[in-house]
């Protein structure tokens, strides 16, 4: 539905003409969001046998529902990047609204008062995914670190090509692979494989930030490995 939504993929589009077109940033179009949503949904899966999701605690859905809400705030939350990348997870807030109000009811076959809660559970995944705001929800902290764990080097590539040359676009092209899989001491371990140490940056300063938000991260390990698969460095949250 997403995917074939001609709103949501034009304003994909637009999210990366602002992006990485007018600011050399690095990729929010819809490359990122299915990267995210398919991250989301492999942290959901794990996270969920350990821990209940936040809209079946608090008798708002079923499970199912805190999963199409991981999925929808995963594809979504960069969506305001089409207006402007400064306040763009607000921007997105309002946006996604009015696609929401249009799909939801198609999805459910009704309206009523449980789409309307599962939509303000969607728009506080996509306010939440900026790193400065904490998550209230299981939901959106596994949208936020999800968004984190996009840093590979070929998010950067089309930046660096075009003439950006910083710490960003470095650390970023240092990065290899990310995996996510299930872990020992902690339920969820992220594995993030690096070319140098460049992107220990990309580590901390990109999805560290995001974990010490999200309200998860006591379910989160993080190991870095260089390119010689040794261990470089643990990251461990609370």
């Amino acid at each position: 539905m997403l995917e074939g939504d001609e709103e949501v993929q034009s304003l994909l589009r637009m999210a990366n003409v602002m992006a990485v077109g007018r600011l050399r940033y690095n990729d929010h179009g819809v490359v990122h969001s299915r990267i995210v949503a398919g991250s989301a949904l492999e942290m959901f899966d794990i996270l969920s046998r350990y821990v209940t999701p936040s809209i079946v605690k608090d008798r708002v859905g079923t499970r199912r529902e805190a999963k199409l809400v991981v999925l929808l705030g995963a594809y979504l939350h960069d969506i305001g990047n089409a207006i402007h990348r400064q306040d763009h997870h607000i921007h997105g807030y309002y946006i996604a609204d009015q696609i929401l109000r249009r799909l939801l009811p198609r999805i459910f076959g009704y309206e009523g008062r449980r789409v309307h809660m599962i939509r303000m559970e969607v728009l506080h995944c996509i306010y939440s995914h900026h790193e400065e705001v904490h998550c209230l929800s299981l939901e959106a902290g596994i949208v936020k670190v999800a968004d984190g764990t996009d840093m590979a080097k070929g998010r950067a590539r089309v930046p660096y090509e075009l003439g950006k040359v910083d710490i960003h676009s470095l650390s970023a092209l240092a990065i290899d692979k990310v995996e996510i899989e299930r872990g020992t001491s902690k339920p969820v371990r992220i594995v993030v494989g690096m070319s140098n140490e460049a992107g220990v940056f990309q580590v901390e300063e990109i999805l560290g930030r995001k974990i010490k938000t999200s309200g998860i991260g006591r379910y989160i390990e993080v190991f870095a490995i260089g390119k010689d698969g040794r261990l470089r460095v643990t990251y461990s949250f609370q």
